[in-house]
Parts: structure tokens; C-alpha cells; sequence
């Protein structure tokens, strides 16, 4: 069953798409605490938001390139703006669709089940990566093990990945940052060092202890 974030500081337009939304069979959650969206976003899991650009404290932009730091969940932006630049805007942000206010609550219901069946029905095992159980899931940059499911950041995202396309393969630092960075020449060592034990960390917490391996002086390594 999906899970939808909603995030609209206006308490009956949150109500009505809750409710239109709902008789999809959708779990929806409504935020109204707007200081502390990012929160919510990591708490909830949410498969798809819905995002107005005029909030409290910080606009939704700035909460979408949040969210986009650690997830690429489907965003679809929900605002009164009518100027070509910020529909433009919306979408460089990382945003997926824009819709305009007042809206077609038919319209809008359709965008958000194309978006969820372009993003998931359709998923096979080419849209995951597996090993020692651990699921590496390539269109929400999270992992899971057993019943528990982790975030991650753009670059733990891309380092497992890289590392698990490898398995049994040891990856050097220069191809990780290559990954990370397009080009290795503005990066400092240290900050590879920093995503691969926070990524660790991350996997252990799971439950799951030496999924990476350092192979000094050689990079490394899932085995």
C-alpha cells in the first residue's frame, strides 16, 4: 500500500486531497508541523509527496532539495505561482510534476497514480540490487534488511551501488570518487573516508556487521 506526504499549510486544501487521495486506497499523512519537514519525510517514508511552494520558515523548495539529498521519491509541487520560472524552477530543483492551484482534483489524482506506477508497479529486479539480504533499492536510494529500511545520502547511495555492481571485486578509492565526483582532482581523500564509515554505520545499524571490507592500500571490497 503507498504511503503519500502531504505537505500544504492550508488545513482544507490538506483535508480535501487527504480524503480524495484516501478513497485509493492511499496511506496519507498530512504535515503541519512545517520547521521540521525533513524529519517527517525520514520518519514517514512516504513513496510519493506532494509539495506547496509557500510554506512557513522555508519554502518548498528548499524542503525539496532536502528531501532530494536523501531520497528520490516522486515530488510533485502544488502551488498557486503561474510564472513559467516557477514551474522551471520547481523541476531544476528535483521536482517530478507541478500543478497548478485552483486545481482538477481528478487531474491531480490521476498525476500522482502515474507517478507511483511509473515508479514502482512496474519495478523488477533490475530496479534493486541484493546481497547477503541486503536490498539496495535503485529507485529510492534506501537499503533494507529483514523488516528494517535506512535512508541514504546522495553519495552512500552511489558508493553502494558502485560497490555492489562489484561484489567479490575490490573497488578502488580513485573509481569511488570518480563515481562520486566526476573528477577526482577536487576531492579530498578524506571526505571518501567520511561517506564510506557513515555508510557502514549505517548498514551495521541494521544489523547487518563487515558488509565493506577495506583492503589497504587497494579500496574496497563486498564479499
Amino acid at each position: 500500500m503507498f504511503r503519500i506526504m502531504i505537505v500544504e499549510d492550508d488545513e482544507s486544501i490538506r483535508t480535501i486531497l487527504a480524503k480524495a487521495l484516501q478513497k485509493w486506497k492511499y496511506i496519507v499523512t498530512g504535515v503541519t508541523e512545517f520547521d521540521r519537514i525533513l524529519e517527517d519525510f525520514q520518519r514517514e517514508e512516504p513513496h510519493l509527496v506532494i509539495l506547496d511552494i509557500n510554506l512557513p520558515v522555508f519554502d518548498g523548495y528548499y524542503w525539496c532539495q532536502q528531501i532530494r539529498s536523501v531520497s528520490k521519491v516522486p515530488i510533485i509541487f502544488l502551488s498557486s505561482r503561474n510564472q513559467n520560472m516557477d514551474m522551471i524552477m520547481a523541476m531544476n530543483m528535483g521536482g517530478d510534476d507541478f500543478v497548478q492551484k485552483p486545481f482538477d482534483l481528478d487531474v491531480l489524482t490521476a498525476k500522482v497514480n502515474a507517478l507511483l506506477r511509473r515508479n514502482y508497479t512496474y519495478q523488477d529486479e533490475h530496479l534493486q540490487l541484493k546481497h547477503r539480504d541486503l536490498i539496495l533499492n535503485l529507485s529510492g536510494s534506501s537499503v533494507q534488511y529483514g523488516s528494517q529500511t535506512m535512508e541514504l545520502s546522495r553519495n552512500e547511495f552511489i558508493v553502494l551501488q558502485v560497490l555492489m555492481r562489484q561484489t567479490g571485486k575490490i573497488v578502488s578509492r580513485d573509481k569511488l570518487m570518480q563515481a562520486l565526483w566526476n573528477d577526482d582532482q577536487f576531492i579530498d581523500d578524506n571526505t571518501l573516508t567520511v561517506n564510506v564509515n557513515r555508510l557502514r554505520r549505517k548498514i551495521a545499524s541494521l544489523g547487518l556487521e563487515d558488509f565493506i571490507v577495506t583492503r589497504k592500500g587497494m579500496g574496497y571490497l563486498i564479499e
